[in-house]
């Protein structure tokens, strides 16, 4: 929950569910398309950081980055079709933009990580004691 891209990603999806519901003549497919897409991003993040495996991490974010492209190309639809107000649009589009460049970021990261061998698999946070009872 400290990764800042991930944060970013759960903003933006909670930033396009109020554009959504502000506008009225939208098909309930294309809402629930982008949507998904919205939501896939932060979900494929989540996944991969808990694969542990550095090939499976970058497979998810690469995911991710695929994800982020659905949701503008709906997005610039949705706004050619539904005149989403220019203000709206432009803040949707600063905060993809924001996600979109730390995904890449984190991206380019790991590839050196992995290309260096400087990946570790273990789990850094402190460890927990569970009650069986």
């Amino acid at each position: 929950m400290k990764l800042e891209v991930w944060n970013d990603a759960l903003d933006l999806f909670s930033h396009v569910s109020r554009l959504l519901n502000q506008l009225d003549r939208v098909d309930l497919k294309l809402k629930s398309q982008i949507m998904d897409a919205a939501q896939s991003i932060s979900a494929n993040i989540a996944e991969g950081y808990c694969r542990r495996s550095i090939n499976e991490y970058l497979y998810f974010l690469n995911v991710s980055l695929g994800s982020i492209g659905e949701l503008i190309t709906r997005m610039i639809g949705l706004r050619v079709v539904a005149n989403i107000p220019d203000k709206s649009f432009e803040s949707f589009d600063e905060l993809h933009y924001k996600v979109e460049n730390k995904l890449i970021a984190l991206i380019k990261s790991l590839q050196s990580k992995r290309k260096e061998g400087t990946w570790e698999m273990e789990i850094k946070e402190p460890s927990a004691r569970y009650n069986t009872k």
